[in-house]
């Protein structure tokens, strides 16, 4: 049975389902991004959470100060360290995030009909009569009858601790809004959002520029997330501002979209960015909830035509406070696998939440059983259909490879490349089997001091579905006569098989470059 995405062979038995799944060294091509918080960032629990399968850590700044990443940032160090394990770094920007503030962290009770006024005056205690903003203003961008949404921070949408406001009168600086439904809003932050309508804040604040140009630069992060993206300029804008600093010129941006202006502006901003986030709590709010699924599958399509990593956040916020997904969840994430996503973002669920091993864990068996019946024909001729002719020489001898790779049903494809582009133009056309991107380390100088690139190239594609990195010593280049590549070549099919990805017999797909040539040769394993 094929669907646009979904293979199953014929006949389809039923019992075959309750049959046990195959262990595999990789828990899921399909990567997993990770938010570090109060309940991970010990180096125990980090530690469990690369093991269950986590490849990106993430760092939101919307709480804590540079110290309190610093200490987490270097609890992920240890941990990666102690069981060799490559783990990148994503820094998430605020940007032009409304925020309540609760000083006293006292429960908040609403109930529905009575009326909250929010006021920029943060001199106020929050109660169920005010809520204190941190935008000045809010009186003059809405008007009456617009809806505002406000829950805890990295909020699951539950109705007992979010809520939903209808603007009923503007007075002064202050704005009165009626309460649509009874909760409880618990904690010390919350996040408020106004559908459909524009924010005159920065994309990137000053805060956000204080905080990369300290801690980001410190930590030579490999991904920054910016957070509201609205158009393709804030992408500029910021590549602009991540060169001014010199270190980070490598630094991938993400744009984060989660709004109606960036849905609008979708196709400049894919152009413009290293990847594409989609923020279905925010979005999820401006959107009407029969369109939320359309957005997704044409936002993550647009990305897997474009060769650029698409990352779906919220998928099983249930997880928060409970050991199992529900049926919605669990169907959630298996479709945003079908639909081609790159990875998996989680947020509350590892941030605050009370299971955060468990989470990746079973995010992490659902997509690695969704990539056994994943349409990968269906997909590669798509993919074809919509390269761009004539097409490159480095992308026809990417599908070349993965070609080859299918049709001798090759056990792992191997790729050597310096810049990291040639593994993502492989992983592009999504080969069934995992690709092992040796990356080779290049001398590069800034005229100031020489240094080795590759480590950042590695770590950029922990992101990319189905690439598995690995960093060769820096004293064999990437082009170079025969005898060095086949020693490079020996020790990753040594790691591929202590890592359990190759056995005796099995067919290996290499994509090399030699003097100026491109490769693409099969081997057949001996015993």
């Amino acid at each position: 049975m094929q669907g646009a995405n979904l293979l199953l062979e014929e006949p389809i038995r039923m019992a075959s389902i309750l049959e046990p799944s195959k262990a595999n060294f990789f828990p899921a091509m399909t990567k997993i991004i990770g938010t570090l918080g109060p309940k991970s960032r010990s180096v125990e629990e980090i530690e469990g959470c690369l093991k269950a399968g986590m490849s990106v850590a993430r760092f939101d700044f919307s709480g804590g100060d540079n110290d309190y990443h610093q200490e987490t940032l270097e609890n992920l160090k240890i941990a990666a360290k102690g069981i060799k394990k490559l783990c990148a770094i994503m820094l998430d920007t605020v940007g032009p995030e409304l925020q309540v503030f609760n000083k006293s962290e006292e429960p908040i009770v609403l109930e529905i009909d009575a009326f909250v006024t929010l006021t920029p005056d943060q001199t106020k205690e929050a109660s169920s009569e005010v809520l204190p903003v941190n935008y000045a203003g809010l009186a003059k961008t809405v008007t009456k009858g617009d809806t505002i949404f406000v829950g805890q921070y990295l909020f699951t949408g539950s109705e007992t601790t979010s809520v939903w406001l209808e603007v009923a009168e503007i007075k002064d600086q202050d704005v009165v809004c009626c309460v649509k439904n009874s909760a409880t809003l618990a904690g010390s932050l919350f996040t408020m959002h106004i559908s459909q309508v524009h924010i005159d804040l920065p994309t990137l604040s000053d805060t956000d520029k204080h905080v990369i140009a300290t801690w980001g630069v410190r930590n030579n992060i490999d991904f920054l997330s910016l957070s509201y993206t609205r158009h393709a300029e804030d992408i500029r804008q910021t590549r602009a501002y991540l060169d001014e600093l010199g270190n980070l010129q490598q630094t991938q941006i993400f744009a984060k979209i989660e709004t109606i202006e960036g849905l609008k502006h979708f196709d400049e901003i894919l152009q413009e960015a290293d990847g594409i986030i989609l923020s279905r709590g925010n979005l999820g709010i401006d959107l009407q909830p029969e369109k939320v699924f359309l957005f997704q599958k044409a936002a993550v399509h647009k990305c897997n035509m474009a060769g650029k990593p698409a990352v779906v956040t919220r998928v099983v916020d249930s997880m928060s406070g409970n050991l199992r997904p529900t049926r919605a969840e669990a169907t959630d994430v298996a479709n945003a696998v079908l639909d081609g996503t790159d990875a998996i973002l989680l947020g509350a669920e590892t941030f605050r939440g009370l299971y955060p091993l468990g989470t990746i864990s079973i995010v992490g068996k659902i997509c690695a059983e969704v990539e056994k019946v994943y349409n990968q024909a269906v997909y590669f001729k798509r993919t074809m259909k919509h390269s761009i002719e004539p097409m490159s020489h480095l992308e026809s001898i990417a599908t070349t490879a993965v070609s080859a790779a299918i049709n001798v049903k090759a056990s792992v494809i191997v790729v050597f490349t310096a810049s990291g582009r040639t593994a993502r133009l492989i992983a592009k056309y999504r080969p069934t089997m995992p690709v092992l991107s040796v990356v080779i380390p290049r001398l590069t100088t800034n005229q100031l001091r020489w240094s080795f690139t590759g480590a950042f190239q590695a770590r950029q594609t922990l992101v990319v579905r189905g690439l598995f990195p690995m960093l060769a010593d820096p004293r064999h280049p990437a082009e170079s006569i025969n005898a060095t590549n086949d020693s490079v070549l020996k020790i990753a099919l040594d790691h591929g098989k202590t890592v359990g990805l190759i056995k005796p017999h099995d067919r290996i797909v290499v994509c090399q470059k030699i003097g100026d040539s491109a490769v693409v040769k099969i081997l057949e394993l001996e015993d």
